[in-house]
């Protein structure tokens, strides 16, 4: 009974594992890629790299901002996001020449280093892991699911491989390796050992995978986990003679994050957003002192006739459910560390992108070698039925 209970397992594990092997490998490894992107753009693109020979201290977004209306005179300036400290700062805007670009401008001399107008390599990196590149059909894309799902794959593989691996904790003391017993015996050890040692690695890849699974359903449901971002009442707006034309906000960016800042001492910008329209306020996501949070764990909406912080949430004040939406990515990416912590999730998504190799190999393995089983016993039927 315990023989067929484990044959059992170690079929099941087979088949949640490697019939989708091939494209749980590509989103294996442009994930792995996607947590260097930041890296790799610095190798690849010079003008992404924030030089500070002099040693000058770092400007505020506001000032960069102010350098590319400066520049580009006729556009509008939307954005900026602030990235690693050592690639420059990117600010977003339209002109009537270019209806998206992005200017690289070194946070630290304030030279326009390039304008980009198409998508990034990082854009594209994430994208292609996120989504395969499927188009998103109002607030879902079937590539996001398709993507999501390979979580319960994951956690499928992970229990029944622990499952039919008895004493599985053993490879943590006594690896076992064998190099010459053939390419089967060499296959399934390095597919063990990798599993152990991964054990880890691939829960927080299954967890993080089926949080994003549900926040897909949740946006594809309408269903919001934050709130919206309120709107500046009618009557805060000032009255447009019609011959004066638009009128400034009564705030400016550069007193907006101001305020953010005095309100939230470590907030540190990440993505800021100037109103579109007159109804619109500023809105600006940022980070703080806390390591397992994203980028944007602090968001705000400032009034920007009034200066009023019409909504302020943090780390303090989020719900759980929010909680779960700020802590994915790090986890999911290991953001959390800075560089060295992106190094251990880039090894270990190698080996995960691995596994899915060998499992293949395998599994490719001992089907042909019942195959060939198979012809033979017919080959030798055959021949005692003409020989009768």
């Amino acid at each position: 009974m315990a023989k067929i209970s484990n044959r059992f397992w170690f079929m099941l594990h087979g088949w949640v594992s490697l019939p989708i092997w091939l494209l749980f490998c590509f989103i294996c490894l442009t994930g792995t890629i996607a947590v260097l992107s930041h890296e790799i753009t610095w190798l690849t693109n010079p003008a992404s790299r924030a030089l500070n020979p002099n040693d000058l201290p770092e400007k505020p977004v506001s000032e960069l901002m102010t350098i590319v209306e400066k520049a580009y005179p006729s556009a509008a300036v939307t954005g900026a996001m602030t990235l690693e400290p050592y690639l420059v700062n990117v600010v977003m805007f339209s002109d009537v020449d270019k209806p998206y670009a992005m200017a690289y401008v070194n946070q630290y001399t304030g030279e326009i280093q390039q304008i980009n107008e198409g998508m990034t390599f990082v854009g594209f990196i994430r994208s292609l892991h996120a989504w395969l590149l499927f188009p998103w059909q109002s607030s879902y894309s079937l590539g996001y699911y398709l993507v999501c799902s390979m979580a319960l794959f994951m956690l499928a593989s992970l229990i029944t491989g622990l499952i039919v691996y008895k004493r599985f904790w053993r490879s943590f003391f006594a690896p076992k390796l064998r190099l010459n017993q053939g390419k089967k015996t060499l296959l399934a050890d390095l597919h063990k050992l990798s599993g152990v040692w991964s054990i880890w690695f691939i829960a927080i890849m299954a967890v993080t995978g089926l949080w994003y699974l549900t926040q897909a359903i949740f946006w594809h449901a309408d269903i919001d986990i934050e709130p919206h971002a309120p709107l500046v009442g009618v009557e805060q707006l000032p009255y447009v003679h019609e011959n004066e034309g638009k009128l400034a906000p009564s705030v400016s960016f550069a007193q907006a994050l101001t305020l953010a800042q005095t309100r939230f001492p470590d907030f540190q910008p990440s993505y800021v957003m100037q109103p579109e329209h007159n109804r619109d306020m500023y809105h600006l996501s940022g980070s703080g002192d806390h390591i397992f949070y994203d980028q944007y764990s602090y968001n705000l909406s400032i009034n920007p006739w009034t200066g009023e912080v019409a909504r302020a949430t943090s780390p303090e004040t989020m719900t759980g459910m929010q909680t779960l939406m700020h802590i994915a990515d790090p986890l999911h990416y290991g953001t959390l560390g800075g560089i060295w912590t992106k190094i251990i999730w880039f090894i270990f998504g190698l080996i995960l992108s691995g596994m899915s190799i060998t499992g293949f190999m395998m599994w490719g393995l001992r089907n042909l070698r019942a195959f060939k089983n198979t012809s033979a016993q017919n080959t030798a039927t055959e021949v005692l039925e003409e020989g009768c």
